[in-house]
């Protein structure tokens, strides 16, 4: 088993109470809807109607999770991008640790011991998707849910929050991402065991009006047996390269 398998097997069965029990679990950001002051214009410019639901996607491995957006939804949402990040039909956003992440990994022991019981940088991969998901992501397993629109900008502020911006006011990007033609942006919030990229997602749901227990949602099976159940409902529409147990 690999260093990088041993580190997300343990990111669900490492005990708090050793490694900053006194810490949140959760990233320290809101995840209820805010409210957005409106500016009444004697002639409000015509929109073409909208539909009331939006589809989402929740994508895992076998130790890792993410969510895929449409882009349009978040940007109108109020969702920051980076510079010249293009435009795309979705993206697909998953949270970690920075050298995993990154092209060396853990290429020596003082870096896997350092993630293990130490908080380190972290970054969010934004990853543009131009074709159907099931096709981009063929490798993962695939869920979808359809959500009300209004909980955008719930959505977006939760990731506004966690990117570190520039003074440009928009985030910053550290590298290209691991895959896929995207970028790596720079996060507020420290990783560190039990907060894992699983605990990133579960809190993305609960921007979506979703339930989620978060001790037990620290490996991706954990997060996905709930995230299964009522009252948040995803659908498994791609069994990918993984079965689940």
């Amino acid at each position: 088993m690999s260093r990088l398998s041993i580190l997300r097997t343990l990111a669900g069965c490492v005990p708090a109470t050793l490694l900053l029990g006194s810490c949140n679990i959760r990233l320290p950001v809101p995840t209820e809807p805010v409210q957005r002051v409106q500016v009444r214009l004697e002639t409000p410019p015509a929109k073409a109607a909208q539909d009331p639901d939006v589809l989402v996607w929740l994508i895992a491995d076998k130790y890792h999770t993410g969510m895929v957006f449409p882009y349009a939804w978040l940007l109108e949402s109020g969702f920051v991008p980076p510079a010249g990040f293009g435009n795309p039909k979705s993206v697909t956003m998953s949270w970690g640790n920075q050298d995993a992440y990154s092209k060396e990994g853990f290429d020596n022991t003082w870096k896997f011991l350092r993630v293990l019981f130490t908080p380190t940088p972290s970054v969010m991969e934004l990853i543009p998707v131009e074709w159907n998901v099931a096709e981009v992501c063929s490798h993962q397993r695939i869920w979808r849910k359809l959500v009300p629109r209004d909980r955008g900008p719930a959505l977006a502020n939760f990731l506004n929050q966690c990117n570190a911006m520039g003074t440009d006011g928009r985030p910053i990007v550290l590298c290209e991402s691991s895959w896929g033609h995207g970028v790596q942006l720079k996060c507020r919030h420290p990783f560190f065991i039990p907060r894992v990229c699983n605990v990133w997602t579960l809190q993305t749901i609960e921007c979506l009006g979703g339930e989620i227990q978060p001790w037990l949602a620290l490996t991706a099976n954990g997060l996905i047996r709930q995230a299964e159940k009522p009252p948040n409902d995803f659908e498994l529409i791609w069994t990918g390269d993984c079965k689940i147990p």
